[in-house]
């Protein structure tokens, strides 16, 4: 399926070195922010009160959010969990002030709202779970990171691996900086929203990847760069229906998912929006200065006349 078909190849890595220059400083300034101003973590990795509290009939989240918040607590966490009577509630460390009070101060205001309501459970996380969950959240990252560079050194070849895992990199960093800089909250959504990242942006290098492989087979005369201009054109429609659909699907989370799934959005957003930059202009650079060439992608040999890689069989641009 497509929207529309460019005859004539827009030549992109004319510029690589331009649009990779401003992807260099954007990603340092990233690094900047996360070095300087560090990230907003939530209670998740902070610790902190949790609350489970249960109502007779299906909760008001927004009204209960702001029954929390007008107590002081600006970075409050409330959603449901189980059904939708019963409401889960994060509170922040407050200095002077323990666990129990907390519960108590919370619990008071609720009643106050609807004297049904009950607290079914509450408990103190410590720093201690925080800290486990920063270490196994960073051994997830390392094991997709692993993962990508194995997978597209098999399936393609080296050069390949090392481009998509740098330009991935470049879209999780510039999503950290942009959480840095505002001074987002940074949860456990928003990690999760980090790694699904990582996914989606493989998969745009791979596709683009794939292209470039057959367009070495396809153009014997070609040259990297023009091989290379000729796949991103060719993905660019299916590359603006696969990234709109799914933008469309994140915007409807931002606008209408609530404060749970806002920063979870937000970060797909991020990411969804370098990792179309990141694929294009990043990955695809970086192969082609690593030195990527037709005899990497395919393999010669003995072949019957016709075959696919068959050095006759290919067209000539």
């Amino acid at each position: 399926m497509e929207f529309f078909r460019i005859r004539k190849d827009i030549p992109f890595m004319k510029y690589a070195l331009v649009l990779n220059a401003i992807s260099f400083i954007t990603f340092a300034l990233a690094v900047f922010f996360l070095v300087t101003r560090g990230l907003h973590l939530s209670v998740e990795f902070t610790g902190g009160t949790v609350m489970e509290v249960a109502y007779t009939q299906t909760a008001d989240i927004g009204k209960v959010r702001d029954t929390v918040s007008s107590l002081g607590y600006a970075d409050v966490t409330v959603q449901n969990f189980g059904t939708s009577r019963d409401v889960m509630i994060r509170l922040p460390v407050q200095k002077g002030v323990t666990s129990a009070q907390q519960s108590e101060q919370v619990l008071t205001a609720l009643k106050a709202a609807d004297p049904e309501v009950a607290l079914r459970r509450t408990e103190f996380v410590g720093p201690q779970v925080g800290e486990e969950l920063v270490h196994g959240g960073l051994m997830a990252l390392g094991m997709v990171v692993l993962g990508i560079v194995v997978y597209l050194a098999f399936r393609f070849e080296w050069k390949f691996g090392v481009a998509a895992v740098i330009a991935n990199l470049h879209d999780v960093v510039i999503i950290l900086g942009f959480f840095a800089f505002f001074q987002w909250e940074f949860s456990l959504s928003v990690l999760a929203g980090v790694l699904a990242v990582l996914g989606y942006s493989v998969n745009e290098s791979v596709v683009i990847f794939d292209r470039i492989r057959e367009a070495f087979r396809k153009f014997r005369k070609l040259s990297t760069p023009g091989v290379i201009d000729h796949a991103i054109t060719s993905t660019m429609s299916r590359t603006i229906i696969t990234h709109a659909s799914t933008e469309a699907m994140v915007l409807s989370m931002f606008f209408f998912g609530g404060p749970s799934l806002h920063y979870f959005a937000l970060a797909l957003t991020i990411g969804i929006l370098f990792g179309i930059y990141s694929s294009v202009f990043v990955a695809a650079a970086i192969a082609m200065w690593l030195g990527v060439k037709r005899e990497d992608l395919v393999k010669t040999g003995t072949r019957k006349e016709g075959d696919p890689g068959d050095p006759n069989a290919g067209a000539v641009v």
